[in-house]
Parts: structure tokens; sequence; C-alpha cells
């Protein structure tokens, strides 16, 4: 949601918009109160920033710094209560805010802040239970195209089929693969259709525009605005890449209405399934066979209680009831591996074997394609093993603590799903990543979310109630009172299963992180309990 659609509820009905309206359209991702003198500290990204201006600074050059400050912390906005302790925003406040495009708004002093925050919360959960359903929507089609589809043809009928758009699939030269026609074309598509080939003439001016340039470095869609000269409509273009290979584009006709975010995600998983559909695997299995560490992945790959594979891992030094995490080093090699690449990933694997033997464990580990696979155990950090690497290129993805065979394989599972969900940090741990992955309508992440969040309830005698009584004040806003009526219980009663629920869990429910997690829980049980 924006600024400019958070200005639209009715609690917010009565606001005026004092300066900064070049950022009306900065995401809102969340509500906060503050009334502190140095207000910078205590807001994030996105907020809609709440106060009364009880604390405001009082100097020109102190307004002109805390309004850089919001601004540099990409705040949605700030909402100031006139006219009690400030009838308005001082002027210098307007004239930073209006360089800097922070959107300053006033309201009524009247108006509740927790009417403005519980109604805008409630849209922003309702906006991300939509965007839950349609996303589970784009990858359930495209899974299910990639799983019965025998070519890049069904894959791309699925996919213009969501879309409602012109696609075509095309390899790194240009050549036609597969396409899908909505009914959407221009001069450019129709002779592409018709010679099974992009015109040589359009790959000119692209890279004459410098839009091939972006493409080749892009890992993600890439809008090519529309080129009237030569014929060609607005398009968005997603790379096909195998590793840091480009081996084909997913090209799509916009039509009327630019492509949304969860377009351009359908795209990426489209262009992933391609991806396969066209990569070497084969030739990549026969040498990988020839490379080895096949005990360690006969673990990690073997069915449960595998006795050949679990005594093969203990001859290893594997310990059966001891804790672990799974990690993967992703190497940016391209796919195939060359020679160069053959040997930078051994290198990178010996530097891994160093670093674990110097924490004293027992080296496990075993490599495929540009990743190697490698076992910590209880007290062996990754961020020493990592910086031994000496190459910020390479990433770790890292599962989740369990103890014994069955929990490697699970922590390799999960540290395998971070591969399609990349950040800029170098070390990824599968916790930090499900919120976000939950959002983008991972099923996956979204049963790990929920056993992370109620886990240890779902275990314990009564715990049942307890969790109930958690969803409950989640649904009704965190409002105790209407929450002990949906329940039929005393007031008492609810604060001790509150109390009771946050001890075992290890929860402040005060906490807006914490709010949030509950909220997102019970939007998500809901929408499986009522597909």
């Amino acid at each position: 949601m924006t600024v400019r659609e958070a200005l639209a509820l009715e609690s917010l009905a009565a606001a005026s918009v004092v300066a900064g309206e070049d950022g009306l359209d900065r995401l809102v991702l969340w509500t906060h109160v503050v009334d502190l003198p140095d207000l910078a500290p205590w807001v994030r990204a996105g907020q809609l920033l709440l106060t009364t201006g009880l604390s405001w600074p009082k100097s020109d050059a102190e307004q002109r710094s805390q309004i850089r400050q919001l601004a540099d912390k990409d705040l949605a906005a700030v909402v100031l209560a006139v006219p009690r302790y400030l009838e308005h925003f001082p002027e210098v406040a307007r004239d930073e805010a209006d360089r800097r495009g922070l959107p300053l708004i006033e309201i009524p002093f009247e108006i509740p802040f927790a009417h403005i925050t519980e109604e805008l919360q409630r849209a922003i959960i309702a906006e991300q239970y939509r965007i839950l359903e349609r996303s589970e929507q784009i990858h359930r089609e495209l899974t299910r195209a990639a799983a019965s589809g025998k070519n890049l043809h069904d894959l791309a009928h699925a996919l213009g089929t969501l879309l409602e758009r012109s696609v075509t699939f095309e390899d790194a030269t240009g050549k036609l693969l597969a396409f899908h026609d909505a009914g959407v074309a221009d001069a450019i598509r129709g002779e592409t259709l018709q010679r099974e080939q992009s015109p040589a003439n359009t790959i000119a001016a692209l890279e004459a525009a410098g839009q091939l340039a972006k493409i080749r470095n892009s890992s993600g869609p890439v809008r090519i605005p529309a080129m009237p000269e030569i014929g060609l409509a607005a398009r968005v273009v997603c790379p096909i890449r195998l590793g840091a290979e480009l081996v084909g584009h997913v090209w799509i006709i916009e039509g009327e209405a630019e492509l949304s975010e969860l377009d351009h995600r359908a795209a990426e998983h489209a262009a992933l399934v391609a991806a396969v559909h066209v990569a070497h695997q084969r030739e990549l299995a026969t040498t990988e066979a020839r490379l080895g560490y096949a005990s360690f992945l006969s673990l990690l790959e073997a069915e449960d209680n595998a006795p050949q594979a679990i005594e093969r891992a203990r001859l290893l030094g594997f310990d059966p009831d001891g804790w672990h995490r799974v990690a993967i080093a992703v190497i940016p090699e391209p796919l195939p591996l060359g020679r160069e690449g053959f040997l930078r990933r051994e290198e990178i694997a010996n530097k891994i074997r160093t670093g674990l033997l110097t924490a004293g464990a027992k080296p496990m580990l075993t490599t495929s394609l540009n990743y190697v696979y490698f076992l910590l155990p209880d007290g062996v950090h990754a961020t020493p093993i990592w910086a031994a690497l000496e190459d910020g290129s390479i990433a770790l993805l890292i599962g989740r603590r369990y103890r014994g065979t069955k929990g490697a394989r699970k922590s390799f599972e999960e540290a395998k799903s971070l591969l399609n969900y990349r950040d800029a940090l170098p070390i990824r741990h599968f916790d930090d990543s499900l919120v976000p992955r939950v959002l983008m309508g991972d099923s996956g992440a979204r049963a790990a979310f929920i056993d992370d969040l109620f886990g240890k309830l779902r275990v314990k005698k009564g715990g049942a109630t307890l969790e109930r009584a958690l969803l409950t004040l989640a649904k009704s806003g965190f409002n105790h009172k209407k929450s002990a009526e949906e329940l039929k219980i005393h007031l008492n009663t609810l604060r001790y299963r509150l109390s009771r629920a946050a001890e075992m869990l290890g929860l402040n429910l005060d906490e807006p992180e914490t709010r949030f997690r509950l909220q997102l829980a019970a939007r998500l049980l809901d929408f499986s309990h009522n597909p």
C-alpha cells in the first residue's frame, strides 16, 4: 500500500498533505507511534510515523537534520497531530521534506492514533493476503505446467494465460523456442513468429540503446520501453540463466498496463523452469559422478534410515546423535562448469575443509554443479569459514539446527530452498528468510513459518487452547475485550492464557514484529482452512 492509497482510508479522511507530495507513492509497510526527541533511531523503512510533535526539535538546523535522517531511513511519511503541541509543521521542516520527497501530513489532534493504526494495519494485512493468494496461484500453475508439460510451449502457454499477455521464449541468439498468443502484438513480434528468429535490426537497435547490456547484467526482469521508430511495443524481458550463463530470454508484451511485481515474479519463475529444460543435465551428472564426495551426498539424499548411507557417513566422522546444520556455498560460476570453474570449486571446497578442521570439526562436504555442501556441527560458526574463503561473491545458505541423519537431510532441504531467494547478505539463514518467502507464496516456507511460531505449543498438553487464544487476539487487532468475548471466557482467563503462551514461545506480545507475525499466521491458517 502506498501513502497515497493510505490517505483514502476513513481514519485519514481529514488529513492534509503539507509537504513532500513527490513521495506519496512510497510504500507503507506498517505504522509506528514515536514522541521522542531523536526519532530516527526508533523508525524503520516503510513505516508511517505518527507523532504529536511533543518533542519536535526547536532550531531550524535540528529540524532540517531530523527530516534528512527520517528520509535517509526511507520512512513512508510523517503524520503530525495538530494543534496541541505544534500548530503546523514548521516551514523549515516542510521545505526540507519537499527537497527529500518525504510526505508530511497533518491530522486533527482529536483523531486517535489507535484508529489510524488499526485501520491501516488491517488494510496492509488484507493486501498481503491478496498477494499471497495471487502468488500461490502463480506458483501452483507454473509448477503444474513444469511438472506435466513436455516442452517449453506448455510453459509459455501457462505463463501467457496467467498474465493474459503475449509471450515468447527465445534462446540466447534470438531463435524462437516457444510462444503464446494473447492477441496483443506488434510488427516485431509478427516478424519473430514468421521467421522464428528475432529480427537482426531489432537486436541492433536494442544494443545501441544499451538495453541488451541491461539484460545481460540482470538476474531478473527488465522493462524495455516502446521504440516506435522500429515498431517495438513496450516489453518486459526476463533472462533465462543456467547458473551465470545466459541461455535464453522470456519476452512479454505489456499491452495497455504495465506488469505488476507479482507478474514479474511469475516471469522469473517461468525463466527458472525454462532453464531446467535447456540445461545439459546428463553431461553435468556424468562429470559430477567422477568427482566424488559420494558418501556425504548419499547421506543427504538417502531415504530415511538407509543403513548403507548412514554407515558410510559414520566412517567419515558423522555423529548421528549430534546437532548440526547443513550449509551450501554458492559459487558464481557459469554452468556447465569449464576447467576454470571446476578448479575454483575445488579450491573453495579445500578452504572450507581447512576451516572446519581449524574449528575442530571433521570435514564432511560434497560438491555439485557450482555448489559446495558441508556440515556445520554445533559450536562451529559460519562467519569465520566464509571469511576464510576470501571471496565476497560467494554466499553461504544455511539450514536450521537439527539432530541426527534425518535432521541433516531436513537442514539440507531448508538450505536448498534458499537457492531461489537471493539478497545482498553473504550468509543467509533459513529462519531469516521465512517471512519474505511466505509473502512470495512459498508453501514450504509457510509451513515452516507456522511450525516455527507455534511448534512448541502444539506438542504440549493444552497447547491448542493457548494457540487459539493467540490467534483470536491477533484477529481482533490485539483487543483483549473482544478476544475474551469471542472465546467466551473471562478477561482474566484470557490474560493468563496469553501470558502462558508468550512464556512458552518466548514472545513479547507488545512488539510490532511479534504482532505482525501473529496476524500473518492467523491469515495463513484461515486461508489454508478455507481453500
